[in-house]
């Protein structure tokens, strides 16, 4: 049995090792992007406060406007810390406002519509260029277009994006081929008897070469198998619409959720500023670690800002206010306990998956996994390539044995 295991493990790992190493590799880049983003570029993101208090919200969105007559304001975001900057997010704003954001099926609230609706990509909504404000100067720090970064490159990489929806599905196949390769990998892994549990737990690290590589390949394989299943699975959610789609089925859950409120008739143009609708958001939330207000997109649609509580169990564990975009009266909140089950599960995968759920612990831990998840398909190759050389010269002696 152990032998149909053996070619199940072998087949599947040579058909989707190479994938799998890069996914990987991209992977444990991606884990402490915002990390290492706010360390390259801390003025972009952290300011010493010059001044007794903010400039109103509406003027730092009016100087934004005035650098570009193109520019569109979406929305903008911000921090209870008085050290952050303001994100201010455009769209249409320049030559690069137009492009396409980035596909990721994902469940995303209220009136969100189907599961594999396209989640919204970092930096301005649509894709535009986001800013970074000083808020006490009105100052524009940085301008940054998601797509034009290291870190959308190395996402691009991770989801297959580089090759198109052929990519996206050459990944999303062999992410799913990883976990039949774990799940024989554990096969193999089980000892025979209670004598060699502890040589399949321990690296024999003073080995010849051929033997620490067995034990590279199958001792740390084996502690990091459970780790490297989860990540796996949760992100097969951003591959296939089939899987986004059994989440909710599985859990008997609405992935729309409840609908959004409407805004009442009003003249058109006529839109609360974004001071009146964050005084509105604090006085809902008041402690909470941001306000991301996003504007509506025609004259019906509510104003919606999205808080974060300080105890939220993830960053995905968002709440939301929706606001009349002509009054500013508060038309409803949607709490993330609120959500429907399926919802709250499917928010969960992100940060599971990118190894946040626990913060930085859990952070380190999914680092070292991926890093593990490269070297596997490479210890594995030499294992094979070892076999195959040892059955060619037993195949060898027995030719010349039998002339």
């Amino acid at each position: 049995m152990k032998i149909f295991f053996r070619n199940i493990h072998l087949y599947l790992s040579l058909a989707s090792g190479l994938v799998i190493a890069l996914v990987c590799l991209t992977g444990g880049l991606l884990v402490f992007e915002r990390e290492i983003e706010q360390a390259w570029h801390p003025q972009r993101y952290f300011l010493t406060a010059t001044g007794p208090q903010r400039l109103p919200l509406q003027q730092l969105a009016d100087a934004v406007k005035a650098t570009d007559a193109k520019a569109k304001v979406s929305g903008l975001k911000v921090y209870a810390d008085p050290s952050r900057t303001v994100e201010i997010s455009l769209m249409g704003g320049g030559p690069q406002g137009g492009r396409k954001p980035p596909e990721a099926p994902t469940a995303t609230g209220a009136g969100a519509g189907k599961a594999g609706k396209k989640e919204a990509p970092k930096g301005g909504e649509g894709g535009g260029p986001k800013l970074y404000v000083n808020p006490y100067t009105g100052a524009i720090i940085d301008k940054v277009t998601y797509r034009d970064t290291f870190f959308f490159s190395v996402m691009a990489l991770h989801r297959g994006m580089v090759g198109g929806p052929v990519g996206k599905l050459v990944v999303g196949v062999s992410t799913l081929l990883f976990l039949f390769i774990i799940g024989t990998g554990l096969v193999l892994w089980w000892p025979a008897t209670r004598q060699a549990v502890r040589q399949r737990l321990t690296v024999k690290w003073d080995a010849s070469w051929k033997r620490l590589n067995h034990d590279l390949h199958v001792v740390l394989g084996f502690y990091s198998a459970l780790f490297l299943f989860v990540f796996a699975f949760t992100g097969l959610a951003w591959s296939f619409e089939w899987f986004n789609n059994g989440i909710f089925t599985l859990t008997h859950s609405d992935p729309k959720g409840p609908e959004a409120p409407k805004s009442a008739p009003a003249a058109a143009g006529r839109i609360i500023s974004f001071d009146a609708a964050y005084a509105a958001a604090r006085r809902a939330a008041p402690t909470a670690v941001y306000y991301a207000i996003q504007l509506p997109k025609d004259s019906t649609e509510s104003l919606r800002v999205n808080t974060l509580r300080p105890d939220a169990a993830t960053e995905s564990a968002t709440d939301e206010l929706y606001l009349d975009q002509h009054t500013g009266q508060v038309l409803g909140r949607l709490a993330f306990t609120d959500r429907n089950l399926g919802q709250r599960v499917r928010r969960t995968f992100k940060p599971v998956h990118t190894g946040a759920i626990f913060g930085t612990p859990s952070k380190v831990l999914a680092l070292v996994v991926c890093m593990l998840g490269v070297t596997f398909p490479v210890t594995g190759t030499v294992m094979w390539l070892g076999r195959l050389r040892k059955a060619r010269r037993k195949a060898a002696k027995q030719r010349v044995a039998v002339g």
